[in-house]
């Protein structure tokens, strides 16, 4: 996929009705009051892969971010790590705690008129795990 297509998705789950049951969709997966699309994904085939992988997704990630930026506006990037820190401590709503368990960081916004957020993040925080560019829409503010 390209960036021009990854947007098309975005913006699509924007309107998309929610389901009722957490589980696959077309995109990727979703449940109540959230949908997360797998923008691109790779099979790990080792560190060096891996890396080139992630260095990829990242370049992907800030073009979407430049694009929806134009868009919806400039924002800080969004620090999962300090998310992660705090459900050890406290309940963080899903879909956020399964977002801030993949990625370190991710570009948020909430769109106007929609009553939803979009987050675009890089999933390589579980090495067990293939590296995926990752799409979250959600009705749930973030924490």
């Amino acid at each position: 996929m390209n960036i021009a297509q990854h947007i098309a998705v975005i913006d699509e789950l924007c309107y998309r009705p929610f389901p009722a049951e957490h589980g696959p969709s077309d995109a990727g997966f979703s449940g109540p009051g959230h949908h997360v699309a797998v923008l691109e994904a790779a099979a790990d085939t080792g560190p060096a892969a891996r890396a080139v992988t992630i260095d990829q997704y990242e370049k992907d990630r800030d073009a979407l971010y430049e694009l929806l930026a134009s868009r919806w506006g400039d924002t800080d990037p969004y620090n999962l790590q300090t998310l992660l820190l705090r459900t050890e401590r406290e309940e963080i709503p899903r879909p956020w705690a399964e977002l801030s368990a993949c990625a370190g960081v991710a570009h948020l916004w909430e769109v106007e008129g929609t009553g939803r957020w979009v987050a675009v993040a890089v999933g390589d925080r579980d090495l067990s795990r293939e590296v995926r560019l990752l799409a979250l829409v959600t009705e749930t503010d973030p924490p």
